[in-house]
């Protein structure tokens, strides 16, 4: 179709365009050509009525379905081209020259019109009077059907939004009959009744309000403008229907405006809707008014969205039963179903939070009694839900753990009502179930230790496992909890720290007891092997230590005091296995040096032995006497030392057993020795020590012992005293040493071994 365009301030031209082109197909400058009309064209298509454009022979031919149309074009061509001479339609030329013209043409013509008009139904509407028409009513009517129309039309529709082609009709229309403030009273109309039938309307567009209340009320930019009683009277109509509409979508706010979309929605409905309650366009209304009423619009909402949160719940549940899960409502459905409710509220709140938060920011407070009133409704069949488990059941603390931590994450909510609620529920459960727990542990400590084998598991015993593990697991799932209230998380924190000292306190007890008692029945020969049983107990209170630290500590005041009180005893308990220990180990050297005893100068044991000796040595080969005890005690040294190192868990506990065990050996030598002062020792004697100190120094070494421990004042009395003997009996006995020296070297080194 052809359409006239500016191109410059003083040059018009004709363009043709190709259906949705923005870019003409063809361009003609209008200036210097002369318009008319013309008769028409048998034979051509495309139009009925035709006229030209012509400029020095060169003539360019129009055509275009109706006169009206015609005219137009021509009159805008000729205002265009700026011709002097001014064409007159055919139909006119006749009424001028009656006895000229194109009678048999014009004669078409009106039949032509007549014919179309009769078809579309127009007769009536032609030879009506424009002044007796109620053009009000034709105006709502036609305004009815172009919303109508454009709803209509899912493609191109934009939340009632009209084209710009029926703008111009409507505005045309309104121009030329008279139609004000009617206009956007029933446009305000049309929009809330589709927008109350399902429809999605721009709330942006009911803002046409402002129109009609700036005519009401004479406030008006221009300053002009009048309305009638009727239209008064329909504005004030309008505006309680509107009220009620935005109050009704304010209520449904997650249904009309889901996932906060359209954006920015809901901010304007929230806009118009302060609008609405102005008494005038120009006196702001009170901030206290409209806070009462969205306040009452949310209330309505919080039991809209619980109400359709629990039908859709219901159907989910319906359909497991349908399933075949279970159709029967036992405790632990209900606890289940209302488990998954809570689940579905709290994605409700995070979704309001996340999508409509922003266009309430002026009432945080109202959005939070929201809220609270969601959780007062969602508390009736949470409360039924509870009500029927069993006691002590404790089932129910999941349900706790995810209502708090939404709960206290949020600013507005923690510690509010419903939260408040929810603790005073769970508070007797939580110390129902850490008392029963204390009993239980203690119970367990008890039966534990009566059955004990003292079989090696992990770092401890099975009951020493048993026990650190259930106080762990108490003291985190009570952590877990995340009490939202500081008074009773304290108390809670310090009743579960003093419980696992306490009952820290009874295993390193009765451990302490279970191996003095075993270390009593054991050998005090060099037959003594530490059984694994020893080295467990040992292990028990390696780890209680570990384990009080986490435990048992709490920071500041008589907790922290309490707790090291538990350190101490575990300490102290510790060094007493480690004196029993040493002691036994000492018992065992005792036993040797006792035998070596009966090798003492003067004894009658002694005269026989040497005796003997000599006599059966004229004969045989006799075994050295007192080599094999030193050989003995040697290795019963050396396999303990192996089974602590490889069984202990705590490097430094064996470290400090080394130390006591060595310098207590040494000294019992010393000793030993210092009660023999006036006596020379016996040549059995002296090669037992002299193995015996050598081989405890040397292993001990090799074992981590330090060199001050090695080198103190005992061994050197040791050493000093060994050296004379032997210098003495290398005199006396003439070599009878056999190599086994005090002195320091590789091969008497490989000798020992």
């Amino acid at each position: 179709f052809f359409s006239p365009e500016q191109v410059s301030q003083y040059t018009f031209a004709m363009c043709s365009y190709r259906e949705k082109k923005s870019e003409p197909q063809e361009l003609m400058q209008l200036e210097g050509y002369t318009v008319d009309y013309t008769d028409p064209h048998p034979g051509l298509q495309g139009g009925q009525m035709f006229f030209n454009a012509v400029k020095e022979g060169d003539a360019v031919l129009f055509a275009s379905d109706d006169e009206q149309d015609r005219i137009l074009w021509v009159q805008a061509m000729y205002r265009a081209t700026g011709q002097s001479y001014k064409p007159i339609p055919a139909i006119q030329t006749q009424k001028l020259n009656p006895k000229g013209g194109t009678i048999h043409s014009d004669a078409q013509l009106c039949k032509f019109y007549a014919d179309r008009f009769q078809k579309h139904g127009m007769d009536e509407f032609i030879s009506a009077d424009p002044c007796k028409l109620d053009h009000a009513f034709l105006f709502r009517l036609l305004q009815r059907q172009t919303l109508d129309h454009r709803l209509n039309d899912s493609y191109s529709c934009l939340a009632g939004l009209v084209s710009p082609g029926q703008v111009f009709v409507l505005d045309e229309y309104c121009a030329r009959y008279g139609v004000g403030c009617h206009r956007h009273l029933c446009y305000l109309t049309e929009l809330m009744e589709h927008s109350e039938n399902g429809a999605v309307i721009d709330p942006n567009l009911l803002h046409y309000f402002a129109f009609c209340a700036s005519h009401v009320h004479g406030n008006r930019p221009d300053g002009i403008g009048t309305v009638s009683m009727e239209e008064k009277e329909k504005f004030e109509e309008i505006k309680e229907r509107l009220s009620s509409l935005l109050e009704n979508q304010l209520s449904h706010f997650r249904y009309c405006f889901p996932f906060g979309r359209p954006e920015g929605a809901l901010k304007a409905t929230l806009s118009l809707l302060e609008r609405v309650l102005m008494k005038d366009i120009a006196t702001p209304v009170p901030a206290e008014e409209v806070k009462k009423v969205v306040r009452k619009c949310l209330e309505k909402a919080a039991l809209i969205n619980y109400t359709r949160l629990t039908e859709y719940a219901k159907i989910e549940g319906e359909r497991k039963e349908l399933e075949g899960i279970s159709k029967i409502i036992c405790p632990a459905r209900k606890l289940e179903e209302v488990l998954h409710l809570a689940e579905l509220c709290i994605e409700v709140l995070q979704q309001n939070e996340e999508h409509h938060s922003e266009a309430f920011a002026w009432w945080p407070d109202l959005l939070a009694e929201h809220a609270e009133k969601f959780w007062a409704l969602f508390t009736v069949d949470m409360s039924t839900a509870l009500e029927a488990q069993p006691q002590d059941s404790w089932d129910s603390f999941p349900l706790f753990q995810l209502l708090n931590n939404f709960l206290r994450n949020d600013t507005l909510l923690c510690n509010g009502k419903f939260h408040k609620h929810l603790q005073e529920i769970f508070v007797p459960l939580v110390v129902r179930y850490v008392d029963l727990m204390e009993s239980s542990i203690a119970q367990s400590i008890h039966r534990g230790f009566e059955q004990e084998t003292w079989q090696p598991v992990n770092n401890g015993s099975a009951t020493s496992e048993d026990l650190f593990w259930k106080l762990d697991a108490l003291q985190m799932f009570v952590f877990d909890l995340h009490w939202p209230e500081q008074e009773f998380a304290h108390h809670l924190e310090q009743r579960l720290k003093l419980m696992a000292s306490d009952m820290i306190e009874a295993c390193v007890k009765r451990t302490r007891t279970a191996f003095e008692l075993k270390l009593q029945k054991a050998s005090k020969t060099t037959d003594l092997r530490i059984p694994a049983s020893v080295c467990t107990m040992f292990n028990v209170l390696v780890d209680a230590k570990k384990q009080s630290t986490k435990l048992c500590a709490l920071d500041g005041g008589q907790e922290q005091q309490y707790h090291s009180k538990i350190d101490d005893l575990i300490d102290n308990t510790v060094k007493d296995v480690i004196s029993l220990l040493v002691s036994k180990f000492v018992s065992v050297l005792e036993g040797v040096l006792s035998k070596l005893s009966r090798y003492d100068e003067g004894t009658f044991f002694s005269s026989i032995l040497s005796f003997t000796v000599k006599a059966a040595a004229k004969y045989v080969d006799v075994p050295k006497p007192g080599m094999d005890l030193a050989d003995t005690y040697i290795m019963f040294v050396r396999q303990n030392q192996d089974i602590l190192r490889d069984k202990v868990n705590e490097e430094m506990y064996i470290e400090k057993l080394f130390d006591q065990w060595y310098s207590s050996s040494m000294k019992v030598i010393c000793v030993w020795l210092a009660d023999r002062l006036d006596l020379q020792l016996h040549i059995y004697q002296l090669k037992t020590l002299i193995k015996i100190v050598k081989k405890t120094y040397r292993d001990f070494r090799l074992q981590g012992v330090l060199e001050g421990t090695l080198n103190s004042k005992t061994y050197d009395t040791l050493h000093r005293r060994l050296t004379v003997e032997e210098a003495t009996a290398s005199v006396s006995e003439g070599g009878g040493l056999q190599g086994i020296t005090m002195k320091d070297s590789d091969e008497e080194e490989e000798d020992l071994d």
